[in-house]
Parts: structure tokens; C-alpha cells; sequence
């Protein structure tokens, strides 16, 4: 992730809503890929050096304060092109939804982000294909009198035909901590949730009945066997035995979907690491990092898959030294590497 700049010259961040230096108003343009800083005019518009557009403020922005993107003022749009995305969002007469709300919306721009950065589509249109939404829904069950009871059915994570439905427990850290636990996990984030599903997503976009389907069935496998039993048998059995030499996680064993899901959601873990250590100058070995959302054509993988070893090593000593788990849980297979390549060389070529 990058950092940004105010016109008054202090640094701003992604999650900011005002500069602390000068106070200015500050919002994303996602038309851009900027966070800028803004000078509010008499008549109300918001007004930003780096563009002679105008702008205001997406309504969950100025009304719910769950959000910091901008709209254009030559729209007829409430809501900003992130919100817009998501079609079913908490009820907000519950007490701790507004907070759960604002956890989720972070994330998922956070993925927004390095989807724009990476030149990859999100709001367009193409025959035949999805389009990507987003809901958050919680699980409730009702008494014959309309009152709440205990659970009884979960909602399920997991995207179908462009829409991806998230648990709303996932954005209470106990919760996630708590499923974590149950499966036996090392890593459960919420932005690594949107990555994950978002990778259902772009394999509908890129993969399905199109000409890249042999090659992907060469490297991940044959996507044709029964997605269902293949899960069930995983969760009733576990990972294949060798999983840790030919996968990058264990449920990426479990079919290649899941596969393909959890390799994108890695290269996504990847790429926004190395822009963020980039962004600070990171060296280790006094070899610089270097952040390939940046150059984002022609950039080497082996280079890249090289920083982010190098990078990791790092992390998971800095936090070991805090007493913290690892920051990266993951040993790299080859195999798992050459899936890693597959992505990287599919999104450079769009």
C-alpha cells in the first residue's frame, strides 16, 4: 500500500479522512488511484489541485462515516464506485454493526486498491461474464414470536456468479480468531478473505470457457471434478499427505479452484507487502525491495518472488522477536511457485 501526500506536504494514509497537518478534507478518486487533499468551495464542491474535476463526498462518507471515496459533482450518484459494490450491508439498528460495516468496507477497498494498481478489471462489463458485488450478512435464526434466538445456520463465505457473501462475524477478531482455531489455520484475515473470494471471481473473468483453461488444468488440476464432494471429503479427511510439497496452503489441496483462489489470494498478499515496504524504503541484505504494482508491466518474477522471500524471512523474525505469530505462516513450494508465476504472467498480460 502507498502513502500519499497533501498539498501542504505531509504525508497521508489510505484509511485517512483529514490531514492532521493542515486539516484539509481528504478522499480517495478511485478514477485516479489517489488520495487527495481537498479545499471545500464556497458553493460546496470539493476541489483538489490534482484534478480540474469536482468533486463531493460518496453519502457513506458524509453521512455514515464508513467510507473516505470520492464522487464526481457531474454524477447523478449518491454512493462512490466502492459502495456501489456492495448490495447488501449490515442493519444498522444493531449496536456493533457500524463498526463491523466500517472494518469490512476497509478491506474491501484495501483490495480495490491493488486491483487498480494492478490495471485488473472491477467495474467493467464484458459478455457473458459476472459482475462483481459484494454482501454482508449475518447469521440469524427467528422463534415462531420474530425474536432472535441462538444460531442455528451460518452464513457461508464464498462468492458465486461475481457476488461475494461475507460472514459478518469475520469482521470481530474473536470470532476469526475462534474459526481460526476450529480449522486449524495459521492465517485467517479479513482482507485475506476478499482476496481469497476475489480470485473465484477473476477465474470466472479469465478462465472459464475461454482458451486458458488447458494450460490452467496443467498446473492446478481439472476443476471438472464434483467441487461439492471434493470439499466435503477435505473437511471430513483433511489435506492430501503431501500437500505441503505441491500446495501453497492445506485447503488449496482440496480442489483446484480452492487451488487457484488461495494462489491469487497469496500473489495479492504478495504484491501489496512489497508496495508497502517499498514505500519505506525497505532494504534487506542492503538490496532494496522493490513494489511491482509500481512498474506493473515487464516486471520479473523470479525478482519479485526473491524480495518476498527475502522480505518474509524479516517479518517473521521481527515478530517472533515480539512474541507475536509468524506475520507470513507459509513455506513456498516449488510447485506452488510456478502457480504463483501462472498469476503474475496472467495479470501481466491484461
Amino acid at each position: 500500500m502507498r502513502n500519499f501526500t497533501c498539498q501542504c506536504g505531509n504525508t497521508v494514509y489510505f484509511a485517512n479522512t483529514q490531514c492532521l497537518s493542515c486539516n484539509r478534507p481528504l478522499g480517495f478518486i478511485s478514477e485516479m488511484g489517489v488520495m487527495a487533499s481537498f479545499n471545500v468551495s464556497d458553493n460546496g464542491d470539493w476541489v483538489t489541485p490534482l484534478s480540474d474535476k469536482r468533486y463531493r463526498p460518496c453519502v457513506n462518507y458524509a453521512s455514515n462515516h464508513i467510507c473516505n471515496w470520492m464522487v464526481e459533482n457531474t454524477s447523478d450518484k449518491s454512493l462512490c464506485h466502492s459502495c456501489e459494490l456492495t448490495k447488501i450491508i449490515p442493519d444498522q439498528s444493531k449496536e456493533l454493526n457500524a463498526k463491523r460495516w466500517y472494518r469490512m468496507e476497509h478491506a474491501k477497498r484495501r483490495l480495490l486498491f491493488t486491483l487498480i494498481s494492478l490495471g485488473l478489471p472491477i467495474w467493467s462489463q464484458r459478455p457473458g461474464k459476472p459482475q462483481l458485488q459484494f454482501q454482508f450478512l449475518e447469521d440469524v435464526e427467528e422463534d415462531e414470536y420474530g425474536q432472535e434466538l441462538t444460531v442455528k445456520s451460518t452464513v457461508i463465505t464464498g462468492h458465486s456468479n461475481g457476488m461475494i457473501t461475507l460472514n459478518l462475524k469475520e469482521a470481530e477478531d474473536s470470532s476469526r480468531i475462534m474459526m481460526r482455531e476450529r480449522m486449524n489455520e495459521r492465517y485467517r484475515t479479513l482482507v485475506g478473505h476478499f482476496r481469497h473470494e476475489s480470485g473465484h471471481f477473476y477465474w470466472d473473468w479469465f478462465i472459464r470457457d475461454s482458451e486458458k483453461l488447458d494450460e490452467f488444468r496443467a498446473i492446478f488440476g481439472d476443476e471438472r471434478q464434483d467441487y461439492t464432494q471434493s470439499l466435503q471429503t477435505y473437511y471430513k479427511n483433511g489435506p492430501v499427505s503431501d500437500w505441503q510439497e505441491r500446495y501453497i496452503s492445506a485447503y488449496a489441496s482440496a480442489h483446484p479452484w480452492e487451488d487457484w483462489a488461495e494462489s491469487w489470494a497469496h500473489y495479492l498478499h504478495i504484491v501489496d507487502t512489497l508496495e508497502t515496504a517499498d514505500e519505506y524504503d525497505v532494504a534487506v541484505g542492503h538490496q532494496q525491495v522493490n513494489a511491482p504494482v509500481n512498474q506493473h508491466k515487464g516486471v520479473d518474477f523470479d525478482r519479485l518472488f526473491d524480495d518476498w522471500g527475502r522480505l518474509t524471512t524479516v517479518l517473521n523474525a521481527l515478530n517472533r522477536s515480539m512474541g507475536l505469530d509468524d506475520a507470513y505462516p507459509f513455506l513456498i513450494p516449488a510447485a506452488a511457485s510456478e502457480k504463483l508465476r501462472y498469476i503474475h504472467n496472467l495479470i501481466q498480460g491484461e
